[in-house]
């Protein structure tokens, strides 16, 4: 759950999908600051396994954080992500994709 309130989401969203006509640059716009602001590397844990967020990349499902484990590399969506805590620097844009995603 985010700790960030509805206006301040709102307020991330409007920032982040500014001059976008439609929902498919939108979703550029949001990938783009997410790109541009969020910290990487991280960790976190996806089903109990711990990984190392390099970068995201914006695939045709959505926004995805490419996670490595070893020598592996899988992609995972970002809605499905689970944060570390603290979360990392720039992780408020990820909850502002959240929240866009959610009412879209």
């Amino acid at each position: 759950m985010s700790s960030l309130s509805d206006a301040e989401l709102d307020a991330l969203v409007a920032e982040a999908v500014v001059d976008c006509y439609d929902e498919h640059e939108q979703l550029s716009g949001l990938f783009v600051i997410i790109q541009d602001n969020l910290v990487t590397p991280f960790d976190t844990e996806v089903l109990g396994v711990p990984v190392v967020v390099r970068e995201v990349d914006l695939r045709s499902s959505g926004i995805a954080a490419i996670c490595h484990c070893g020598g592996l590399q899988q992609p995972i969506g970002v809605l499905d992500l689970p944060l570390p805590d603290p979360a990392p620097e720039g992780a408020q844009w990820i909850e502002a994709y959240r929240w866009w995603a959610a009412g879209s």
